[in-house]
């Protein structure tokens, strides 16, 4: 049974290879790649991504894992072997649905449409996505009919980011927010002249936010020597490896929090992957739970941390020695409310704590439509500005700030937004948990050290990489299920003070 056992391990190494070849492709397209490079890159992808999917459906992995499923019983839940071939078996089952043909087709269509995406959005055109789109929303829609569903469309495609999960479970935990939500936008809004974030918007040498972003990241535990940063038109983390994390910002010289909290974000999930125990590399463990667990690690950092009283004990008097202009004048209490003012805004990344899931909820359901033919692609620009205006009272002045602003749906992520929300949950659930743990953790954080909370956090969550689900990690880490009461309760405790509501 052993030489079984390393015989798939064998094979998933070899696979995962293939996998972190594509996504350092991937990765090089999004930061240093021409855009005259697509076409070629594109049939690169395709073939890499349908070459990973053929050697994994290959008939010799369901045989090992076959063999393998009888004994796997007899081992403890909790061993690798057991997560392994626990984990791999459904991996498997699912991947046997889909044709290599359509893995290839889909890697290649989302490779040009990333490239169309880049070029409609300076443009601010969506008449030239459009058609790419169109491609991506009918190449799910196969995707979602081959691995089939009982309910809704979209739940095939939402388990891929966060196994076992539903539409319908969404859409309960988005009926919950809503009446937590809506009432306090309303209520923070007439109150709106309580919080002047204007300082924020001093135009602030890029080089010198760049510098204190990495030098913040660096005193939170990101590892160098394990990772980078560069420069991309939309944040986001890949890695290559538990020792090989990319991480990506964006600078805006007239936004002085753009930088320093993409940054944050984007660092809180370096974390997790950094913090993968390393038994589980080349394996198909050696990544996070579900996007929701991973989201609640990168707005944990962002916001829970890093937009909190004491993160600014210790990072505001460095911020304003690196920008002595910018925050001139400018007190510790004046830029933690500047940084946590609730305005209804127009992108998501930039969006308060408080409005933030109001934007995942607009996309979930354009999501649902498009898949579902209840909206034509060429109504989707008006109809995205139509939501905004319902949830967030505001409208885009163009596509790019509309439409156009997130880069998810051409990379083919139909299912991903609602992780966004899930994570913002998750963190609240998970940091309270933190809190009980390490009861001086907040006196640690003034002072400029994290340790502990990165300890706590690598010790319950990181090292696990995948060997549990979502909800089964939930109730080891918090002994609950997933909840919206913390997160509610963290809001309207943070902003009723703020806004002295």
């Amino acid at each position: 049974m052993e030489d079984k056992l390393q015989a798939l391990k064998t094979r998933l190494a070899e696979i995962q290879d293939l996998r972190k070849a594509a996504a350092l492709l991937n990765w090089d397209q999004q930061t240093y790649m021409p855009p005259g490079g697509a076409a070629a890159r594109a049939e690169q992808l395709a073939t890499l991504a349908k070459t990973a999917h053929t050697w994994f459906v290959a008939d010799e992995i369901g045989v090992l894992l076959e063999d393998l499923k009888g004994q796997a019983a007899g081992w403890d839940f909790d061993s690798d072997e057991a997560s392994l071939v626990r984990v791999v078996a459904r991996d498997y089952q699912k991947a046997r649905k889909i044709p290599p043909e359509l893995v290839a087709e889909f890697a290649r269509v989302t490779t040009l449409a990333f490239e169309a995406w880049a070029k409609a959005r300076k443009e601010s055109d969506f008449a030239q996505f459009q058609p790419h789109l169109q491609k991506i929303v009918e190449l799910n829609i196969r995707f979602a009919e081959a691995w089939g569903y009982q309910e809704r469309m979209y739940d095939p495609l939402l388990d891929e980011f966060e196994p076992d999960m539903k539409t319908a479970q969404v859409a309960a935990i988005f009926d919950d927010l809503k009446p937590a939500l809506l009432p306090l936008v309303k209520a923070i809004s007439e109150r709106a002249d309580r919080v002047d974030a204007s300082v924020l918007c001093r135009p602030a040498d890029v080089d010198k936010q760049w510098a204190f972003g990495v030098e913040v990241i660096k005193q939170i535990g990101f590892d160098f020597n394990r990772g980078r940063q560069d420069r991309s038109l939309h944040p986001f983390t890949t890695s290559f490896s538990i020792s090989d994390v990319r991480l990506t910002t964006r600078l805006d010289p007239n936004y002085l929090p753009s930088a320093l909290y993409g940054s944050l974000h984007e660092c809180g999930h370096g974390l997790y992957e950094q913090g993968i125990d390393p038994r589980l590399e080349r394996t198909a463990l050696d990544d996070g739970a579900s996007l929701g667990v991973h989201e609640s690690q990168s707005r944990l950092w962002e916001n829970l941390v890093g937009r909190g009283r004491p993160f600014l004990k210790y990072a505001f008097p460095r911020l304003r020695a690196a920008f002595p202009q910018q925050l001139d004048g400018v007190d510790e209490e004046a830029f933690y409310r500047a940084i946590n003012r609730v305005e209804p805004s127009l992108i998501r990344v930039e969006a308060d704590e408080v409005t933030y899931n109001l934007h995942i909820m607009l996309r979930f359901e354009l999501e649902n439509e498009m898949l579902e033919g209840k909206i034509k692609l060429a109504d989707l620009p008006e109809a995205w500005n139509a939501r905004m205006r319902g949830y967030l009272g505001i409208a885009p002045p163009n596509d790019a700030a509309g439409v156009l602003q997130d880069v998810h749906w051409s990379n083919g992520m139909f299912g991903y937004f609602p992780t966004y929300s899930l994570g913002n949950l998750l963190s609240v659930q998970f940091f309270d948990k933190a809190r009980q743990d390490i009861p001086d953790v907040l006196d640690q954080i003034a002072a400029g050290r994290f340790e502990d909370l990165l300890g706590w956090l690598r010790q319950n969550i990181h090292r696990h990489g995948r060997k549990y689900t979502p909800a089964q990690l939930v109730r080891r880490v918090t002994g609950q299920e997933l909840t919206a009461a913390h997160y509610v309760a963290y809001i309207r405790a943070k902003f009723s003070e703020i806004y002295g509501l």
